[in-house]
């Protein structure tokens, strides 16, 4: 099992001291630095290596919002799972704009926590079921009027291609995409490699937002 190195970002010591017992008694994960706001999480990121990053989103200096997007606008980089207190709108949209692979609340759980580090690591995405409903309804708002054309890159989508796109665009992981269309999960990965690669798109957070703003999933 490789070692997932966790970085966490938090301006109340005690959240980050929490985190981090929670994760000590996690096989496979380890945290390799801390960070009490966003400047000094940038600073980190640059000195330690690190898989993921857990980011709080209000903290002083610079929020997490801002720091994700910094993050994820380098070449090589941690993914970033936003963990915060306040389930609101504007943190998750910010969040995903900004390139975070997940957003997750703090009372979520340390099972459901540590699975969350483990998947967004995978390169999966995760958010907390409470958003998850509102934030499929905010991106079917903003499906084109029917008639728009999408995306010229949509075209260049197999049709197998745009049935998986969909399926990711509803939260399904690998697995379970595999098991709904009958697939290895090799395969899988294979079209969401080339879904990728085809809509020069950084990873499936951004896929989801290409399939809603271009209706290429059911609205209904």
């Amino acid at each position: 099992m490789d070692l997932i190195r966790v970085l966490l970002a938090d301006d109340q010591q005690l959240v980050r001291t929490g985190v981090r017992l929670v994760l000590r008694r996690e096989q496979g994960i380890e945290v390799v630095g801390e960070a009490a706001d966003g400047e000094e999480i940038l600073e980190l990121v640059e000195q330690v290596p690190a898989d993921v990053v857990v980011m709080d989103v209000r903290m002083p200096r610079m929020d997490g919002i801002e720091a994700t997007r910094r993050i994820c606008e380098r070449a090589a980089r941690p993914r970033v799972l936003v963990l915060t207190t306040f389930d609101l709108d504007e943190y998750v949209f910010g969040a995903i704009k900004a390139g975070a692979s997940g957003f997750l609340l703090k009372d979520s759980g340390p099972r459901f926590f540590a699975e969350a580090i483990r998947v967004v690591h995978d390169g999966e995405v995760i958010i907390a079921p409470s958003t998850t409903k509102r934030l499929i309804s905010h991106f079917m708002q903003r499906v084109p009027e029917p008639g728009k054309t999408p995306d010229q890159r949509a075209a260049l989508l197999s049709r197998r291609e745009r049935e998986v796109l969909a399926a990711i665009a509803t939260g399904l992981s690998n697995t379970e995409i595999a098991a709904r269309m009958y697939l290895s999960e090799g395969t899988v990965r294979t079209h969401v490699s080339h879904i990728l690669a085809k809509l020069g798109l950084r990873d499936r957070v951004q896929a989801v937002v290409f399939a809603f703003e271009n209706g290429l999933i059911d609205a209904t």
